[in-house]
């Protein structure tokens, strides 16, 4: 069924239960398999508590719960012209080139040299969540799509950047300085270990990443690199705010 046509709630399973395991990414987060088990039942207990406000949580995702979905999409629209690649020659979004070509032959997500149709919608909404736990700072993407064609002018061969990454920047306050910049980007990485089941690193599989501070010292590095082929399709990258919020009519 289309995803607001029914109540969701555990061991319902469907194309619905894929689209919510994407949009609520950074509420825990699990995977977007479309079986409502356990991990999706506690990634919906905490957007209800953590976003709705809710004193008991159901883990039924009703109709309230399919708005305040909506909501958060509504508070914290992705500015989509600060995720398009910068070469000049692509569309902003890559060209589709080099799909199961691998760097030095070595078949792994840290060395497939696809150019992803769009960036990760998980991601995306992972972010969102991030935005909403911490309304009191104001976050911009610094950087988003980077094509084969950027990294070659800019001399990169990492491909975190075709589709599966963005950078975020905290805008600091008028006096702040370096120091400053890092200890709040260490607070966030830490917040987000903690409410969206990221991981410092890429050890883990199928959990979104964050680089750590000696690599990302004033900026927060999240993507979704460790995830296997299969939470990787084309369909769940997206290129423009339509895409990304899909906005569906609510009718349970």
């Amino acid at each position: 069924m289309a995803y607001g046509e029914r109540i969701l709630r555990r061991d319902t399973q469907g194309d619905d239960v894929v689209e919510l395991q994407l949009r609520l990414a950074g509420f825990r987060g699990t995977l977007p398999d479309g079986d409502f088990g356990p991990g999706t039942e506690l990634q919906v207990k905490a957007f209800q508590r953590d976003c709705m406000r809710l004193p008991a949580p159901t883990g039924i995702v009703d109709r309230a719960t399919f708005q305040a979905i909506d909501d958060l999409a509504r508070r914290f629209p992705i500015d989509f012209d600060t995720l398009r690649c910068r070469c000049g020659t692509c569309s902003g979004f890559g060209q589709g080139k080099f799909k199961g070509l691998y760097f030095g032959g070595v078949k792994t997500e840290q060395n497939h040299r696809y150019e992803y149709p769009g960036i990760h919608r998980m991601i995306l909404w992972a972010a969102r969540a991030l935005f909403a736990y911490r309304a009191d700072l104001r976050f911009v993407f610094s950087s988003g799509y980077r094509c084969s064609v950027d990294n070659q002018i800019h001399q990169r061969t990492t491909t975190n950047h075709h589709g599966k990454a963005v950078d975020i920047d905290i805008v600091l306050a008028p006096g702040m300085g370096k120091r400053e910049d890092m200890d709040r980007c260490n607070e966030v990485r830490g917040l987000l270990v903690e409410k969206s089941n990221a991981q410092i690193g890429w050890l883990g599989a199928n959990r979104k990443s964050l680089e750590p501070a000696d690599i990302a010292p004033t900026w927060v590095h999240y993507d979704v690199r460790s995830y296997e082929p299969q939470y990787l399709k084309d369909s769940f990258f997206c290129q423009d705010l339509a895409g990304l919020d899909r906005r569906l009519p609510i009718t349970v």
